[in-house]
């Protein structure tokens, strides 16, 4: 993530996780705006914070498209990240995050956010929110929570 994008664009899964964890402002301090389509803010069913842009997707047709491989919210993201130019997406659904890179879109998941929090300096420690993550029914396998403790230092 190094990379200076012209928008980050997060998915449902990365409001509703950071949400469950009291980690939503992470993508503000990391990002200062974050994007989003209008079908993902309905999907999060909640009122995002102002600092979230909702962004049309002006293609609905290769949205179409798309929702053939991958979900309505994950199409729109895609979508918008294609007419964005340079975008980051964060994308945690396996099959999107194929979608995407076949695309040559740049991506990251939720967990990656996390990550780069730790080495920003915006999290003392990352282990504490892996544990609240382990307590929501979002799923990642131990050698992924090992990773992830080992690329943070902890």
């Amino acid at each position: 993530m190094p990379q200076k994008y012209n928008v980050v664009i997060a998915d449902t899964s990365c409001f509703i996780l950071l949400d469950k964890i009291d980690a939503v402002d992470l993508l503000r301090q990391l990002f200062n705006t974050i994007s989003t389509t209008s079908t993902i803010a309905e999907e999060f069913g909640k009122q995002l914070p102002e600092w979230v842009k909702i962004m049309p997707v002006i293609d609905l047709h290769y949205q179409r498209i798309l929702e053939l491989e991958v979900d309505k919210g994950e199409a729109s993201a895609i979508s918008l990240a294609i007419e964005s130019g340079s975008a980051l997406l964060i994308l945690d659904d396996l099959k999107a995050r194929k979608v995407a890179g076949k695309l040559s879109l740049a991506y990251t998941g939720t967990l990656g956010i996390l990550l780069k929090a730790k080495e920003m300096g915006l999290l003392p420690a990352i282990k504490p929110l892996l544990d609240r993550i382990q307590q929501t029914n979002f799923r990642f396998s131990v050698n992924i929570f090992n990773e992830i403790l080992k690329i943070a230092g902890e």
